[in-house]
């Protein structure tokens, strides 16, 4: 049977929303932000309802990859099929919207998820790895399109406005952590000789999760981007943009930051079962990693705002590190817990620094070529990540313990390269910096 869902989860629920409200809807500046306000308001809902497939997916598809795969090594395939999938679909997507707008994209993007989670589920019927591959692949396609809800936060909104924009977008993600993994607990149950189909109930939640999405951004108010004739060149290369210093060093950062929260938070089911927790304990201890993702977001623009972008991101990178050296300190419930924790505060001020960093280095001409190089790049590495996860957890080791260090020991290069560009362009003039 599920345990019985914590109450901490509901009780800061009441209590930490309509502070968000109140803050997201009061007037920051001078300029009009009805619209954007507006416009954030719906992306929040979707973020969180939306949203909450992706959690629920995190929570149980490594569980499934180990039941259904014919090889242990490739237990963590379908998730990283679906980073897989936002990799490949976010340059296709982001010209998509750059001609037809943010809510063709974002629609496409649930219907995306809506496949595949119904693939999800007929493979857990058919008992079939590679169907099961398939639907993660679509899920994908939603995964990307979730990707772009932050960039959207920013069209219609005052430069003074941005930062805070993305901030609260992405603490949309808190009910995102509440809804999705408690999800898991309640549709499940703790018998790990259970067959998949325990899981059945899980994406057909995401099912509906998809189709209350698609009516949301029926609500959506974001202009069409201004259609320029056949054959302009809109703004610099993709050789020229990726030369730049920030566009350079901000997707560095983002990347290392997404790819590192991938790679832990994608073993850590599999580690907490193998160490002797139920699948209750992994649902609750990724809760709490999702809640400590998007409650930062109340304030991480703020903090931006107040001490810049590239201090707010040096911040994450710090506590990532802290993240690794909790995990590596033992086995207990309580440092899966706390490793999460900061993994999820580390990746919040990290990835979302570094989105402010893009977002000011580029023309409005410029958005959907660099918004799709961007995320084609974060989500190659994150899907690096996550394939490393599963080889790492289950085939570098003689057991889970010595799997689970060799996955919180992959974070330092990666670590060290994104604290050395950072430190690169905060040493180099402001001149020199665009």
């Amino acid at each position: 049977m599920a345990r019985a869902v914590p109450n901490i989860y509901f009780d800061l629920a009441p209590s930490i929303i309509p502070v968000y409200l109140v803050q997201m809807l009061r007037p920051t500046d001078q300029s009009d932000n009805t619209v954007a306000q507006r416009n954030v308001a719906v992306l929040v809902a979707a973020q969180a309802f939306l949203g909450s497939q992706i959690t629920m997916i995190f929570v149980v598809g490594g569980l499934i990859g180990q039941q259904l795969s014919p090889i242990a090594c490739l237990a963590t395939l379908p998730i990283s099929f679906i980073v897989f999938g936002s990799m490949t679909t976010a340059p296709w997507l982001s010209a998509l919207m750059q001609k037809f707008g943010r809510r063709v994209g974002f629609s496409i993007g649930a219907l995306g998820g809506l496949i595949g989670a119904a693939l999800a589920g007929c493979a857990l019927v058919l008992d079939s790895f590679w169907l099961f591959v398939a639907g993660s692949y679509f899920t994908g396609i939603y995964m990307s399109a979730q990707g772009f809800y932050r960039f959207a936060a920013v069209d219609t909104a005052s430069e003074s406005y941005r930062p805070k924009a993305i901030s609260y977008v992405m603490a949309g993600g808190l009910l995102s952590a509440i809804i999705g993994p408690q999800l898991v607990s309640i549709l499940t149950f703790d018998n790990p000789d259970a067959t998949v189909m325990r899981f059945f109930p899980v994406y057909m939640s995401a099912i509906a999760l998809n189709v209350i999405g698609m009516l949301l951004f029926l609500f959506l108010d974001i202009p069409n981007p201004t259609k320029v004739p056949r054959g302009s060149q809109l703004g610099r290369s993709h050789y020229a943009l990726l030369t730049n210093p920030k566009i350079c060093v901000a997707i560095i950062c983002a990347t290392v930051s997404y790819a590192l929260m991938n790679l832990v938070m994608t073993s850590t089911p599999l580690a907490i079962v193998a160490c002797g927790f139920a699948v209750s304990d992994a649902s609750n201890v990724v809760s709490a990693h999702v809640l400590a993702m998007f409650a930062p977001s109340f304030f991480t623009g703020h903090l931006i705002a107040r001490f810049g972008a590239e201090k707010i991101v040096g911040t994450g990178l710090t506590i990532l590190a802290a993240a690794g050296i909790v995990a590596l300190s033992g086995i207990d419930l309580s440092n899966f817990f706390i490793a999460l924790i900061f993994l999820g505060i580390g990746w919040n001020f990290g990835f979302i620094g570094a989105t402010t960093i893009l977002s000011g280095a580029h023309s409005p001409d410029e958005r959907g070529r660099v918004q799709g190089l961007n995320d084609l790049i974060v989500f190659g590495g994150v899907t690096l990540g996550s394939l490393a996860s599963g080889g790492l957890m289950n085939c570098s080791g003689a057991t889970p313990v010595a799997g689970w260090a060799a996955v919180n020991l992959a974070m330092v290069p990666l670590l060290a390269l994104a604290g050395a560009s950072l430190i690169w362009l905060t040493l180099r003039p402001k001149s020199a910096q665009a």
